[in-house]
């Protein structure tokens, strides 16, 4: 379980198809702290440390056909950063939501509007799914915890502040 609080940034190294599964290489100040089997979010999509290379800084997760299919990571490129988050520890303080790691799907950024200094994103989504937001809900936008402003049938929005 996550909170959608970013810990850090990483930058993909390696990228190296595996049949359907994809092993990313993340360079990573958090890198000494992980151990195998570790879960670690990326860009809020629970994966699992599968190598360690300390002396590069860097560790290796894969991600499996699923993933590859509900995510946008058959997009990632190398140098490409993606936000990370290790687990959250019981006892600790919950500043964003509780975030599974699980992703339903990917939607597209339709709008960016400039609200007194604010910015308001929406974004829409495959409408099939019926509405999977609520107005005031969670939701995690590439492992960021936002609320949900507006929802609609195959569209949300969410607000950023300064």
């Amino acid at each position: 379980m996550f909170t959608g609080i970013i810990e850090s940034l990483g930058e993909i190294t390696i990228l190296k198809k595996d049949k359907s599964n994809l092993n990313i290489t993340v360079k990573s100040s958090l890198t000494s702290e992980l151990k195998i089997d570790q879960s670690l979010a990326h860009n809020g999509v629970c994966l699992t440390v599968v190598d360690l290379d300390l002396e590069n800084n860097s560790y290796t997760v894969t991600a499996i056909d699923e993933t590859l299919n509900k995510s946008n990571f058959r997009n990632l490129k190398v140098k490409d950063k993606v936000n990370l988050e290790r687990a959250m520890k019981l006892g600790d303080r919950l500043d964003g939501h509780i975030v599974q790691g699980h992703v339903d799907e990917t939607g597209k950024c339709i709008a960016i509007k400039n609200e007194n200094g604010s910015w308001l994103f929406t974004f829409q989504y495959d409408s099939s799914k019926n509405n999977i937001t609520i107005e005031k809900g969670s939701i995690t936008i590439n492992g960021v915890s936002l609320t949900v402003v507006n929802s609609l049938i195959n569209q949300f929005s969410v607000a950023i502040i300064p």
